[in-house]
């Protein structure tokens, strides 16, 4: 366990960290050369490449005795200046299997970023029907609530309408007793 704990630290420091810094070195310089950026964004493409692959790669292979070293010592590897790991692996396998299937990837890119941006539409208008729609049942329940509730102002306004209650019930007593006496 700790043979992988250490492995998985030095493959983010050797494979992310160290190739990242020197990636913001040769952006930074007052003229980049062209070479080393170059290098860096092939770097950077494989190391993606890997990424994507690396779930697949530890279901299948990840049983293999040094597997996580294995892929430790590529990533050292392909930035390594005197190995030229990465124009090796780019050139060789990379570069001709994308190049070969680039209209392919454009297609399904296009395809699933229009249906991305459809489910992302369909999801919007039925989250702002739904906040609609609540708002709507909140405000006819704050209506509803200070419908039934008169304001009051206070004792005085307690007692008057206290008395006002109780002249309109024996009015209506009055009115009731008036009528059954006809």
């Amino acid at each position: 366990m700790l043979g992988y704990m250490l492995n998985r630290l030095l493959i983010l420091l050797l494979a992310y960290a160290y190739p990242a810094y020197e990636c913001f070195k040769s952006i930074e310089k007052n003229k980049p050369d062209v070479e080393q950026l170059r290098f860096w964004c092939q770097y950077w493409i494989i190391i993606a490449v890997m990424t994507v692959w690396d779930p697949f790669g530890d279901a299948i292979i990840g049983w293999l005795p040094m597997y996580s070293e294995t892929k430790l010592v590529i990533c050292v590897y392909l930035w390594y200046p005197k190995t030229q790991g990465t124009k090796y692996i780019y050139e060789s396998f990379l570069k001709p299997f994308i190049s070969k299937h680039e209209p392919e990837i454009d297609r399904t890119l296009s395809e699933f970023k229009t249906r991305a941006g459809d489910s992302a539409s369909l999801y919007f208008q039925r989250v702002l029907s739904y906040a609609q729609t609540r708002s709507f049942d909140l405000l006819q329940l704050v209506m509803a609530q200070s419908i039934q509730r008169p304001p009051t102002q206070g004792p005085q306004a307690q007692t008057d309408s206290k008395a006002s209650a109780a002249s309109a019930t024996s009015t209506a007593t009055d009115a009731n007793g008036a009528r059954l006496r006809k």
